[in-house]
């Protein structure tokens, strides 16, 4: 009786807040960028509108990472956390939608609250990382053996000791093994600790728009530092060329390029802050 009338008090605050948050309306792409330029210049009213304008888009990717255990205003909060960091990151020079960009730290920031809040005790942050490890080799070796992993293919495919892996594994608060137990099994299995990280799209577009970025850096040089780099880094689909090849094709010595080489590079590196937002935090 207890656990309905806790879950429908949780329900009509779910419901109250919903219609809170109605009230704020959604931004166009022209806004989001605009939105941003004004919150590089430390415009607070600016970040608190991105913020309000996708409070919905945190409702709706919670709905996946709902679980019985965990109040359904608890991920919300914890996913309002992530899209706070977003807005405060969010530079419009990336060229993409707010929401896409902003899906990805909401999920983490959901995903590692839920991870925490099923253990008794808090894993340190390189502890963290090395579950993570696990779990992506775990996922990775299920789609390539014809067998589910155990701690030898994960061990092996870390370069670990079985050992380090079970170690690492025993130190979350259920007991778990790599293999999914029975219906009458309690045991966890170490898939159903972290999310699947084997298909990500955030970070594949995460990835495209670091290309993009680095691309658009390489815009910025001299046409014969573009395409000294586009062949020495195989750029836009140029074949690798050595310095000796690059020489005739310019009429220039290879000590003469390689001196373009570095002198471009240090031209990249003074350009490689619009990049920084792009690293994934794990």
């Amino acid at each position: 009786m207890q656990k309905k009338d806790n879950k429908r008090r949780g329900d009509d605050l779910l419901n109250t807040y919903i219609n809170q948050i109605r009230d704020y309306p959604l931004l166009s792409f022209d806004d989001e960028l605009e939105l941003s330029k004004q919150i590089q210049k430390g415009n607070s009213r600016a970040l608190h509108r991105l913020i309000n304008s996708n409070l919905r888009l945190v409702i709706k990717i919670a709905g996946s990472y709902n679980v019985p255990d965990v109040p359904i205003l608890d991920i919300i909060q914890e996913g309002n956390i992530g899209l706070i960091h977003a807005a405060e990151k969010f530079d419009y020079n990336k060229n993409v939608r707010f929401s896409t960009y902003a899906g990805f730290w909401i999920r983490q920031f959901m995903s590692r609250f839920l991870s925490n809040k099923r253990r008794i005790i808090r894993l340190p942050l390189r502890k963290e990382e090395s579950i993570k490890k696990i779990q992506r080799a775990y996922n990775v070796l299920c789609q390539r053996l014809t067998h589910l992993p155990a701690s030898t293919d994960i061990a092996k495919e870390l370069g670990m000791s079985v050992q380090e892996v079970d170690s690492i594994v025993s130190l979350t608060s259920d007991s778990l093994s790599f293999e999914h137990g029975n219906k009458d099994d309690k045991k966890a299995s170490v898939i159903d600790v972290h999310e699947d990280y084997t298909y990500n799209p955030e970070q594949t577009l995460l990835r495209q728009c670091s290309q993009d970025g680095a691309l658009r850096i390489l815009d910025k040089l001299k046409v014969k530092e573009k395409y000294i780099l586009s062949y020495r880094f195989q750029l836009n689909g140029c074949e690798l060329q050595t310095l000796r090849q690059l020489g005739v094709m310019f009429n220039i010595s290879p000590e003469t390029v390689r001196q373009i080489e570095k002198r471009a590079l240090a031209k990249m590196r003074n350009h490689a802050g619009m990049l920084k937002d792009y690293l994934c935090v794990g």
